[in-house]
């Protein structure tokens, strides 16, 4: 019987149900119990953030950005067409026009050569996204930002572990958003983290996040009652969840040395194939580090990339295409201003994902490559 191999397997790394019990039977399972403190603990201090609050999604902590940078009805927000819907409906459900921009040619991440021209009065923030866990030219973005008093809030979904300039992702915008989904290098199910880095947004942060009342101040004992004092809504998630994730975060390095093995045996077992100029590699910018996300190729055609699916399909591995330009999107195309943003569609008709999982074992890896290496290419 033939063996399949999964595009994704979440890794269990063996305390998750134990730390899960210990939630349980603390007495606390609700939000803002030991174990979401832990992880948010684990990110401040490791990573150097002012301050952090675990969400239900990524999605949440986006939504978060967008209230704490206060967008309104007719804000521009500048957000790459190559993402997740998430990145762009955060923004635009508090009333902002998105402005789509495109990728680079060298990689799906947003184009900052071609990013002032999108500048206007109206352009509130920038909200680039770390495509792979690999760095944006967060310089050029920043740079910008202050020129142009705007706020960059940095999704970071993909980026754990990763860095710029010695910098770690996430860090570097005013606000950040990180992703636990079960496909992330670290998971919880579902799941993601506001990573703060501007005094202006820390007291305001914790309202939001509280459904728009100072509870947490609170249960702190700083204030004698908590009442309704913003708008927010319930963006903290149960402290099972965190319990969970916290057992993956103890074992973060572990998971990424074992996950950027397996992409260097990819990179290296596929290299030829770009050399012979039949596919294209992922593409690390100088100061870029490499989290081991995932494993993308680019083929040079949709047609050939769709193919290449169905071979490796037939074999029983599971590779995917991702994103779809969402300039073109059913929702957003007749809001769209028409212009044509080349790579973002590229990307979205040719790019492979290759199967990336902590347990994908070594002759897994070697037996993928082979089926790339004997499909039939064009010539």
């Amino acid at each position: 019987m033939m063996k399949k191999i999964p595009f994704n397997k979440p890794y269990l790394t063996g305390k998750e149900a134990h730390y899960i019990y210990q939630a349980v039977y603390s007495g606390k399972i609700s939000g803002n119990g030991h174990y979401t403190q832990a992880c948010q603990n684990f990110f401040k201090e490791k990573y150097g953030f002012k301050k952090t609050l675990l969400t239900t999604s990524c999605t949440d902590a986006l939504e978060m950005s967008a209230i704490l940078v206060d967008i309104k009805p007719g804000d521009e927000v500048i957000v790459p067409s190559y993402t997740f819907v998430s990145t762009a409906l955060a923004f635009y459900r508090q009333g902002a026009k998105i402005v789509f921009a495109d990728s680079t040619r060298e990689n799906p991440n947003i184009d900052t050569d071609k990013l002032e021209e999108l500048i206007t009065p109206a352009t509130k923030a920038i909200v680039p996204i770390h495509y792979a866990g690999i760095a944006c030219d967060m310089d050029k973005i920043m740079e910008l930002a202050r020129r142009y008093n705007l706020f960059v809030v940095e999704d970071a979904a993909q980026s754990i572990e990763s860095f710029y300039n010695g910098k770690p992702l996430g860090t570097i915008g005013h606000l950040s958003t990180f992703s636990f989904h079960e496909t992330k290098n670290v998971n919880a199910g579902e799941g993601g983290l506001l990573g703060i880095n501007d005094d202006r947004f820390i007291d305001r942060s914790e309202v939001i996040w509280e459904k728009g009342t100072n509870r947490a101040e609170f249960f702190r004992g700083e204030i004698d009652k908590y009442g309704w004092v913003d708008i927010g809504s319930s963006f903290l998630p149960s402290d099972i969840i965190a319990a969970y994730l916290y057992a993956q975060l103890e074992n973060l390095l572990e998971i990424q040395r074992t996950r950027v093995e397996t992409w260097n045996q990819y990179y290296m077992g596929l290299k030829e194939l770009e050399d012979q100029g039949k596919v294209t590699l992922p593409y690390l910018p100088q100061g870029a580090t490499n989290n081991a996300h995932m494993f993308y190729m680019v083929c040079r055609s949709g047609k050939e990339r769709d193919e290449l699916i169905a071979h490796l399909k037939k074999l029983g591995i599971a590779a995917v295409f991702h994103y779809l330009s969402l300039h073109k999107s059913a929702f957003y195309s007749d809001k769209h201003d028409g212009r044509t943003l080349e790579n973002s569609d590229r990307y979205s008709d040719c790019l492979l994902r290759l199967p990336m999982y902590y347990e994908l074992s070594l002759e897994e890896c070697q037996f993928i490559i082979k089926s790339i290496r004997d499909f039939k290419f064009d010539d």
